[in-house]
């Protein structure tokens, strides 16, 4: 059990984000935290509405004569990933969390799953301000605040998408969705989301002579990771190695696919990958060795990028499904899985080591009548963003596969304002605590910012947050004392604006 005490100021944060972890809020399914925000807003006596899909606003007003409203906002979503090896059932189990020391600092994490500091930091920060405010601890005299929590932000930022421009007003927004302490976001990439259904096409494959044997290979311990800000870490995807492996695999031998399986979500890098298929049963100690030899080359790409990957490969004795697919559709997916672009295209010719655009191959699924495929692009540009999807539709248009597309998501960029007064504020903030400069960013990856400024151009718009590893992969961490830190930053800027 965590000891609330030792994680520093705010306490209220602290107790907050136990009590947080502890409730289901998966995209999608965000009624169970929305109604504990709601609830601690009203037993704090501040009111509050909800749109007509579950966008949350509370509104607290100004102390004295209201001269400024500011907008704070956060979503309420977290990405549901988790370890193979895990059980755990994100609709009613809490997250185990736990304390690590890494580089003689504290972090916090959780057991075999993500922990939800993206963006559970974001909603513990406004529910301390509106407890403290409440409680007399804090008191902007002149500034109303609305604290906006939104919902299904990780599957394509739809909450912010459904925000009417009458639900709120504002001077000014802060984002609570960053996760570099010592970095202020003014910009983000735009992002376009497709699902590509593959009609399956299949065949009984004879197993009377006991010719040919299943067999499952895994791809496992892969770091995965945002499929934005991380893209450019040259780490790998699993759906990219199994794909290599398959497709030289039905170059030399005579396989059977029945399943490829892998990847969860377009944002996050896929991290795990199964295949089960049939081998002829007198060459399987030399297809064994085969499959090793080309993961070994594979491996070398990673080599100190990713040190826990790993290739299982397993006779399935009872396995009895003996249906695979046409060998025309594996030869063409087979070809698609191989060709497809991941990871960067291009870099910004200006920003160091921004990626100015890049795609990621996030999810393959084999289903009864079809096999989907979910892809995600992101760009700083509109136009490249579309240029990358249309390579991509050029490809599966090439085969003569029977497909149908569907675009699922497609949201704006963020364009920097380098002459807002409040990011001039919230640097002047930053340098009055920490006598240092605050560095100044865009990111590669989408925030709801670039949604809201295109409803609310009227807006200013920073955004900023304690520092999170990892982001969804069971691997995020939130470094303890950095929570503090954008604490007492965010308290300073209020009361200049105030």
């Amino acid at each position: 059990m965590i000891n609330l005490k030792d994680l520093g100021q705010p306490f209220e944060f602290w107790e907050y984000f136990e009590k947080v972890s502890k409730i289901p809020r998966c995209s999608e399914h965000e009624e169970k935290i929305r109604t504990f925000i709601k609830e601690e807003s009203e037993r704090l006596g501040f009111k509050n509405k909800i749109d007509s899909v579950g966008n949350l606003l509370i509104s607290i007003p100004a102390k004295s004569k209201q001269i400024k409203n500011g907008v704070l906002q956060c979503h309420m979503d977290m990405v549901c990933e988790k370890n193979e090896s895990v059980t755990h059932d994100f609709s009613k189990d809490p997250l185990k969390l736990k304390i690590e020391e890494l580089n003689n600092e504290k972090w916090i994490t959780a057991e075999g799953t993500t922990l939800g500091a993206d963006n559970g930091v974001g909603i513990c920060y406004m529910l301390t301000l509106m407890k403290k405010i409440q409680k007399g601890e804090l008191i902007f005299n002149s500034l109303g605040l609305d604290l906006l929590f939104t919902v299904d932000e990780e599957q394509g930022l739809r909450g912010a998408f459904a925000v009417e421009k009458d639900f709120l007003d504002g001077d000014f927004l802060i984002n609570l969705d960053s996760e570099e302490d010592d970095a202020v976001t003014i910009g983000c990439a735009g992002g376009l989301v497709h699902i590509i259904k593959i009609k399956k096409e299949s065949i009984n494959i004879n197993l009377r002579d006991k010719k040919f044997i299943p067999i499952k290979i895994f791809i496992s311990g892969l770091s995965g990771g945002h499929s934005g800000v991380d893209i450019h870490l040259g780490r790998g995807n699993a759906l990219k190695i199994i794909g290599q492996i398959l497709w030289k695999l039905n170059e030399k031998y005579s396989i059977h696919i029945c399943s490829i399986d892998g990847g969860n979500r377009t944002n996050a890098i896929p991290r795990e990958a199964t295949s089960i298929f049939y081998i002829e049963k007198n060459k399987t100690s030399e297809i064994f060795n085969f499959i090793d030899m080309v993961f070994n080359e594979i491996k070398v790409l990673f080599d100190g990028i990713e040190p826990n990957l790993e290739l299982s490969i397993k006779e399935l004795e009872d396995y009895t499904n003996n249906i695979v697919m046409l060998k025309n559709l594996q030869e063409n997916l087979l070809n698609i899985m191989y060709l497809i672009h991941n990871g960067p295209i291009s870099m910004h010719p200006r920003i160091k080591e921004l990626v100015f655009s890049s795609s990621n191959f996030g999810v393959i699924s084999t289903g009864d009548d079809d096999i989907e495929i979910k892809l995600s692009q992101r760009s700083l540009s509109e136009y490249f963003k579309y240029v990358i999807w249309e390579k991509n539709k050029a490809l599966f248009e090439l085969s003569d596969l029977k497909i149908n597309i569907k675009k699922d998501s497609d949201y704006p960029g963020w364009t920097p304002n380098f002459q807002s007064k409040l990011l001039a504020n919230y640097k002047e903030a930053y340098k009055e605590i920490f006598k240092d400069d605050i560095k100044i960013k865009a990111i590669h990856a989408g925030l709801e910012c670039g949604i809201l400024k295109k409803k609310f151009p009227q807006m200013e718009m920073i955004s900023v947050g304690p520092k999170n590893e990892g982001a969804h992969s069971p691997d995020e961490k939130l470094e303890v004392k950095s929570v503090e830190k954008v604490w007492k930053v965010l308290l300073t800027l209020l009361k200049k604006l105030s």
